[in-house]
């Protein structure tokens, strides 16, 4: 029976490297995928997803407007019987759905009887969730927690965002694109500990 998973972590604990492999396994077992990703993050070319070690590929874009049911259901309904056939949906940058979209991939899952695969972060550099990982929370069939680790050693659960001296930040907008150099992954302490240490030298 075909489930809506949500994989999900702090920053740099592998979600890309996860979904590429995804779906290499399927292309492997003779099955297609279909690919997308946020067109918000345009870090390595609009429409592509890049893992930290090298591994690439094309995928569809989407932003706030697109409708994944009928995106779907359309790629299905164009292909020809001599197409390899498609047996999963995978989604990388998940944390920026919107609640209605995250509704229409389990509808894809419900009606199309496709699984669902979506990638992303829980929460943002305050800790608080996105939209998209909230409303994943509450109604994929699967979460799965992907390790990120702490520069001290332990569980990293949380993100912080840097400024360009490297010091933390505790303002700004939820959504600001960056790899390692705007962001690291903290456990909880160490993140509560620098989000108070950015808001005493704001308060100074």
């Amino acid at each position: 029976m075909a489930q809506l998973y949500f994989y999900y972590s702090a920053m740099n604990a592998g979600k890309s490297t996860t979904l590429l492999q995804s779906a290499h396994n399927y292309r492997e077992q003779g099955m297609e995928v279909l690919l997308y990703t946020a067109s918000i993050d345009n870090r390595f070319g609009a429409g592509l997803i890049k893992s930290r070690i090298g591994l690439a590929e094309a995928a569809e874009v989407y932003d706030g407007q697109t409708d994944f049911f009928v995106s779907v259901r359309d790629q299905l309904e164009q292909r020809s019987e001599t197409d390899k056939r498609i047996a999963c949906v995978l989604v990388d940058e998940a944390q920026f759905l919107t609640r209605n979209q995250v509704d229409e991939l389990a509808d894809v899952v419900d009606a199309l009887s496709l699984p669902v695969l979506c990638f992303g972060l829980r929460t943002d550099f305050q800790g608080e969730t996105f939209p998209g990982s909230a409303r994943l929370l509450a109604v994929a069939d699967k979460l799965n927690e992907l390790k990120a680790v702490c520069d001290c050693g332990r569980k990293a659960t949380m993100t912080i965002r840097l400024d360009e001296y490297g010091d933390a930040i505790a303002a700004g907008s939820q959504v600001e694109i960056g790899g390692n150099e705007r962001y690291v992954s903290k456990c909880r302490q160490h993140h509560r500990e620098l989000l108070r240490a950015a808001m005493e030298r704001v308060g100074d």
